[in-house]
C-alpha cells in the first residue's frame, strides 16, 4: 500500500487565510492514483490561525463545503482511501471530526475528536470556541473503522496526549491510526518520541498530518509515517508539499515477552501484568466531573436511603448503580480522629450502640450493628470511613459531602487529610465540601482552593438572598437551600450571581420537578429512583414541547 501525508504551510496571520487554503488545494490536486491512502491534516477548513470565536467559525462555514467536496473528488480522481479532518455539523454545534472516505468518494466513518481540547470546549466568554463536545462525556470504547480489510484507529492532536488511549487502541487490534493533527506548541523531537512511542505500544503504523509553521520553525509540522517497530520511515520536519511511503498495513511486531518469553505484541505483554486498581479512576465508571456534569441532577441523600441503610455502602451503591449524578454524605470524626459517615452525632438512631460518634475509637465503633435498625437482611454492617467510600466509588458520582465537624466547628476539623484523600483517590473534581460554617470553608478554601464549596443553610428563615451573599464572599460556587425557607427571588438571585442551587429535600416526584422549573440546579432525595425517573421524564417532555413550538 503507497500512503501519502500532505503538510501544508499554516500562517499565525488570519489575514492569510485564503492563501493558506489555496496552498493546501494545490498540495491535494498534486495527489495521483498511484497512492491508496491520502492523509490530511487538523482543521482544513481553518487553513490558518484564528483569534476569536467569530473567526474561528468563520473560516469554517467558508470552507468547509469546499473541503467536504475536495476530499471526496480526490478520493475518486486518485481511487484512493482519503482521510480528512473538517467539522460536522450537529444539532449542538461544531464537532472535531476526522472523515474516512472509500475510493468510491462515499463517507464510511467519522471520527469525532476523543479528546477535545479546552480551547474546543470552552465557550467564547470563556476564551474558547465552544465547540460540541456533549459526545465525549459518555463511555465509548475506541472508534475503528474497517475499510478493505484494514482495520483504522485515531487520533487527533490532544489524543495523542492521553496515554492510556494508546492501551485502549492496542486492544482493538489496529492496523494503521490516523492522526489529522495540528499539536502547535511541540518541538519536533516531541513529536518523534510520541509518535514511536504509540506505534511501540498499539503494533499499528501511525499515519499522521500536520502543518508547516514555516523553515525556520522548531514546532509543529513533522507529518510523518512510523511502522510497528516505533521506527521512524518518513519525517516531514518543516517540508510543505506531500511525501510518500510503501508500507504492508498488515505487517506486526512482535518480540520475546519477557526474558525467554514467546513472541508477541509488546502490548499483550504488558497487559499480563497491568494493575489498573493501583491507578486513579478511569475508564467506564467514570461520569464528567463538579465543573461539566449538566444540570439538573438529583442527589441521592445518604445515599439510596429508602432502600437500603443511610450512610452505608449498599445505600450508596445502589445510588450509583442506578446512575445517581450525586450523593450526599455525612461525615464525622472518631475519638481517634477518623473520618466516619453517620449522619447523627450520637449512635442510637442507626446502630445498636450507644453514646456520641467522638466517645469510641474507629475500632471499638465497629464492633456495632448500623444495619440492624433499618431491616434484618442489612444486620451486621459496620460503620464505613471516608476512605471506604473514596476507595469504592471515587469519580462514580460527585460526592455532595457535608462536613459534620465543620458544622460543630471542630478544633480538629482535619482540612489537610481530607483534601489529601480525595486527591490521592483522584476525586478532588468529582466533589464539593458542604457546611453551615464559613469560617471552616473559607479555611478550608486557603487548604484547596481547585476543591469546591457549598454554603449550607444556617437557620435564616427569612432571607434566602443572606445565602447568596455569604457564597460569594466565599467563592463557593453552591448554595444548599433548605425547605420551605426559599422562594423564587432567592433562586434568581443565586443565578444572577452565578451560584447554582441544590435544595433539601424533595421524596415527592411532583414537588421535585416543581423545583426544576423554579431553576434548582441539584434536587436531594431520600428516595432516589422514583424522583430521579420522574425528573428525566419532565425534563424530556419538556423538551419535546419545546421542540414543536
Amino acid at each position: 500500500m503507497k500512503a501519502c501525508i500532505i503538510q501544508p504551510y499554516y500562517s499565525f496571520d488570519y489575514t492569510k487565510l485564503d492563501e493558506c487554503f489555496e496552498g493546501m488545494m494545490k498540495i491535494i490536486d498534486s495527489c495521483d492514483d498511484s497512492m491508496d491512502l491520502i492523509v490530511w491534516p487538523e482543521y482544513c477548513d481553518i487553513p490558518a490561525a484564528t483569534e476569536n470565536a467569530e473567526q474561528f467559525y468563520q473560516s469554517i462555514e467558508k470552507y468547509n463545503d469546499a473541503v467536504y467536496k475536495k476530499a471526496s473528488e480526490t478520493a475518486r480522481r486518485c481511487h484512493a482511501i482519503v482521510f480528512a479532518n473538517f467539522g460536522f455539523k450537529s444539532e449542538s454545534g461544531w464537532r472535531n471530526t476526522t472523515y474516512a472516505f472509500e475510493r468510491t468518494g462515499n463517507v464510511v466513518g467519522k471520527y469525532f475528536k476523543a479528546h477535545p481540547a479546552p480551547s474546543e470546549v470552552k465557550t467564547p466568554m470563556q476564551g474558547g470556541n465552544g465547540m460540541d463536545c456533549s459526545y465525549s462525556y459518555n463511555y465509548e470504547k475506541s472508534y475503528t473503522v474497517e475499510i478493505e480489510g484494514i482495520r483504522f484507529g485515531f487520533m487527533t492532536c490532544y489524543d495523542f496526549y492521553m496515554y492510556e488511549e494508546f492501551a485502549a487502541l492496542a486492544r482493538e487490534n489496529v492496523d494503521i491510526i490516523i492522526g489529522c493533527s495540528h499539536q502547535r506548541t511541540d518541538t519536533h523531537d516531541t513529536l518523534e518520541t510520541i509518535g514511536k512511542f504509540l506505534c511501540y505500544n498499539t503494533n499499528a503504523y501511525l499515519i499522521r498530518s500536520s502543518v508547516s509553521l514555516g523553515a525556520g520553525s522548531e514546532l509543529c509540522g513533522c507529518s510523518m509515517m512510523v511502522n510497528p517497530k516505533g521506527e521512524m520511515l518518513v519525517n516531514m520536519k518543516n517540508d510543505v508539499g506531500l511525501a510518500v511511503c510503501e508500507i504492508d498495513p498488515h505487517a506486526k511486531h512482535y518480540k520475546p515477552a519477557g526474558f525467554r518469553g514467546k513472541p508477541k505484541a509488546h502490548y499483550e505483554y504488558i497487559e499480563e501484568g497491568r494493575r489498573p486498581w493501583l491507578y486513579r479512576p478511569a475508564g467506564s465508571m467514570m461520569i464528567p466531573n463538579e465543573q461539566t456534569l449538566s444540570y439538573p441532577r438529583v442527589c441521592a441523600h445518604r445515599g439510596f436511603s429508602t432502600v437500603a441503610p443511610e450512610n452505608s455502602m449498599p445505600a450508596f451503591g445502589a445510588a450509583v448503580a442506578l446512575g445517581a449524578d450525586e450523593i450526599e454524605f455525612d461525615l464525622w470524626a472518631t475519638g481517634d480522629g477518623e473520618l466516619v459517615s453517620i449522619h447523627d452525632s450520637s449512635l442510637e438512631r442507626v446502630s445498636d450502640g450507644t453514646g456520641n460518634i467522638w466517645d469510641y475509637t474507629l475500632e471499638e465503633l465497629k464492633q456495632f450493628d448500623f444495619g440492624c435498625k433499618t431491616a434484618e437482611e442489612f444486620a451486621g454492617l459496620e460503620i464505613i470511613t471516608f476512605e471506604d467510600i473514596l476507595k469504592k466509588f471515587a469519580c462514580t458520582a460527585i460526592f455532595n459531602i457535608h462536613m459534620k465537624i465543620w458544622d460543630m466547628n471542630s478544633s480538629e476539623p482535619q482540612y489537610e487529610r481530607i483534601a489529601a484523600l480525595l486527591r490521592q483517590y483522584g476525586c478532588e473534581h468529582h466533589c464539593y465540601m458542604m457546611s453551615i460554617s464559613d469560617k471552616c470553608l473559607a479555611e478550608f478554601h486557603e487548604i484547596a482552593p481547585d476543591i469546591e464549596l457549598c454554603v449550607g443553610w444556617d437557620g435564616e428563615k427569612h432571607d434566602m438572598r443572606w445565602m447568596v451573599d455569604r457564597a460569594i464572599k466565599l467563592g463557593a460556587k453552591k448554595i444548599q437551600l433548605f425547605k420551605p425557607f426559599f422562594n423564587q427571588d432567592s433562586i434568581d438571585y443565586a443565578k444572577s450571581n452565578g451560584i447554582h442551587c441544590n435544595v433539601f429535600w424533595a421524596d415527592d416526584p411532583q414537588e421535585a420537578c416543581r423545583y426544576v422549573d423554579m431553576g434548582i440546579d441539584t434536587i436531594l432525595t431520600n428516595d432516589y429512583l422514583r424522583v430521579s425517573n420522574a425528573v428525566k421524564n419532565h425534563i424530556k417532555n419538556k423538551s419535546v414541547l419545546n421542540s414543536l413550538k
